[in-house]
C-alpha cells in the first residue's frame, strides 16, 4: 500500500515547469524550492510509511501555506491508518474531513481511532463522525452502467461499510450511557451484515442488561464466524468466557452448549448463503472459479453459459472501446473466423472490458462491428488479463492452450490459426495415446 502513496506524492509533483515564455500565474503551482524540498523528502523515507509522515510533517513545517497541503494531508492520514497512529490517524483524519465530510474511508477511522481510548469528548466526535457514514453512503454513486461483478462488490462494501458506522455508533452510545440504544444499534449492525465483532459487542451489552440467553447466542455466533484479526488465544479466551457463562445459568454445567454452537453454526452459515444468493442475483460469477464456468452478458442483453462451450475450441479476444491496437486487430480476427467459419467446433468469443458498458454498443455501430460481443463480468480477473489486447484459446477439454498479450499484425493470424488447430488436434492425441498408437 505504501507504494501508493509515492506514486501520490511524485503526481503531487510535475517533473518540470511549462517551457513558455511568460507562464501564466498558477496559485497550485510549487515553487522550485518547495519541489526540491519535495522530492528530498521523498527520497529519504525507505519506503516506510513512518519515515514518510516525518518527512511530510517536517515539509508541512517548512512550507505551512503549501498550495498542496490538502493532497498531503491526505496522503499522511492513509500513512497513518498503515502505521497504526491513532493520535495522527485522529489529527489527519479530521482536516481532511473538514474538507470532505463525506470520505466513508476516514469517517470510519477517525471514528474508531477516537474509540480506541474514549473520554466524553472523543466518544461524541466518534458517534457524530459514524453517524455521518450513512449519509455518505446514500450519496455515493450509482452503478447502473457497471458489470455484475462490480455492481456486487459495490453492494458487498456497501453493506460493510454501513455495518462498521452502526458499529461504531453502538460503542460511542455504550460510552456515552445509552446501553439500551447502543443495543439496537448494535443488533441492526449484526443484521445488515453479520461480523465476529459486531456479535461480541452484542454479547457484552446483553450480559451487561443481565440478559445471559441473548449473550450466549451471540457469543456461539461470534465463535462460529470466521474472523482474520483472531488468534487462538482469543479464541481460547471465548470459549472460556461462554462456558462460563452457559454454566451460570445451567447447573455449572456445559452440557447442551456444544449443541447452541452446531445451532449458531447452522444459523452463520445460512446467513452466509443468503448474503452469496443475493449477490449472486448481480453476478452469477461470484462464487466461480473455474473460468468456463463463467456466465456473460451480451450487449444484446442474452446470457452466454461458457460451460455450453465444452467440447469445442474457444477463442476469446479481450479489448476495450478505448484501446487503439483493439481496433487495428480487429480485422485480422475477421480473417480467423472466415478461416475457420465451417467448423462448429471453433467458438470465437469477442470480450469487452469497457467499465462503463453504455459506450459499447454506440462503439459496434459506429465502427460497423456485427459480431456478438459480451461483457467482462470478471472473467479478466479470473484469466488475470492484465493488458488488452489479449487473446486466449481453450482446447476442447478445458484447458488453456494459448495466451498471447498484444499481437504482432504480420503473424497474427498465423500464429492463432497455428494454436487453433493444435487444440483441434489434441483431443484425437489423447485417444491414440488412451488406444496405445
Amino acid at each position: 500500500m505504501i507504494l501508493r502513496f509515492f506514486l501520490a506524492l511524485v503526481l503531487l509533483v510535475p517533473l518540470a515547469r511549462p517551457q513558455t515564455s511568460s507562464p501564466p500565474p498558477n496559485p497550485s503551482q510549487l515553487s522550485d524550492a518547495e519541489q526540491k524540498s519535495l522530492r528530498s523528502a521523498l527520497e529519504r523515507t525507505g519506503g516506510s510509511p513512518i519515515e514518510l509522515i516525518h518527512a511530510l510533517e517536517q515539509h508541512l513545517a517548512q512550507y505551512p501555506t503549501s498550495p498542496k497541503r490538502p493532497e498531503l494531508e491526505r496522503i499522511l492520514v492513509k500513512a497513518a491508518i498503515e502505521s497504526n497512529d491513532a493520535n495522527r490517524t485522529i489529527l489527519y483524519g479530521e482536516r481532511v474531513l473538514a474538507r470532505e465530510p463525506e470520505n466513508v474511508q476516514v469517517l470510519e477511522r477517525v471514528s474508531t481511532a477516537l474509540l480506541e481510548k474514549p473520554d466524553h469528548d472523543r466518544a461524541t466526535r466518534a458517534l457524530d463522525y459514524a453517524q455521518r457514514i450513512d449519509k455518505a453512503l446514500s450519496t455515493l454513486g450509482n452503478t447502473a452502467h457497471a458489470s455484475g461483478a462490480e455492481q456486487a462488490r459495490f453492494i458487498d462494501q456497501v453493506d460493510r461499510a454501513a455495518a462498521r458506522g452502526l458499529l461504531l455508533q453502538a460503542k460511542a452510545t455504550d460510552f456515552l450511557g445509552d446501553s439500551g440504544k447502543a443495543t439496537q444499534l448494535v443488533v441492526a449492525s449484526y443484521e445488515r451484515y453479520p461480523s465476529a465483532e459486531a456479535a461480541h459487542e452484542a454479547a457484552g451489552l446483553f450480559e451487561k442488561a443481565g440478559k445471559t440467553d441473548e449473550a450466549i447466542r451471540y457469543l456461539t455466533e461470534a465463535f462460529t464466524i470466521a474472523d482474520p484479526h483472531s488468534t487462538s488465544a482469543d479464541r481460547a479466551r471465548e470459549r472460556a468466557h461462554m462456558g462460563e457463562l452457559y454454566r451460570k445459568t445451567h447447573g455449572g454445567s456445559e452440557t447442551g452448549l456444544g449443541d447452541l454452537v452446531l445451532q449458531a453454526y447452522d444459523r452463520t452459515t445460512a446467513m452466509s448463503q443468503e448474503r452469496r444468493i443475493k449477490l449472486r442475483q448481480y453476478d452469477p460469477n461470484a462464487d466461480t472459479k473455474n473460468p468456463l464456468d463463467f456466465t456473460l452478458s451480451s450487449v444484446d442483453g442474452t446470457k452466454l453459459n461458457l460451460a455450453a462451450m465444452k467440447g469445442k475450441v474457444v477463442v476469446m479476444d479481450f479489448w476495450a472501446t478505448w484501446c487503439g491496437p483493439c481496433r487495428v486487430q480487429h480485422p485480422l480476427y475477421q480473417q480467423l473466423e472466415q478461416k475457420f467459419h465451417n467448423r462448429a467446433d471453433v467458438v470465437f468469443l469477442s470480450i469487452s472490458t469497457d467499465e462503463d458498458r453504455e459506450l459499447v454498443k454506440p462503439f459496434l455501430r459506429d465502427q460497423k462491428w456485427e459480431q456478438n460481443v459480451y461483457f467482462d463480468d470478471g472473467l479478466s480477473i479470473a484469466l488475470h488479463v492484465s493488458s488488452i489486447p489479449t487473446t486466449i484459446v481453450f482446447g476442447k477439454t478445458g484447458e488453456l492452450v494459448s495466451r498471447l498479450n498484444g499481437f504482432d499484425p504480420s503473424s497474427f493470424v498465423s500464429v492463432v490459426t497455428e494454436r487453433i488447430e493444435e487444440a483441434l488436434k489434441a483431443p484425437a492425441k489423447a485417444q491414440e495415446a488412451r488406444n496405445g498408437v
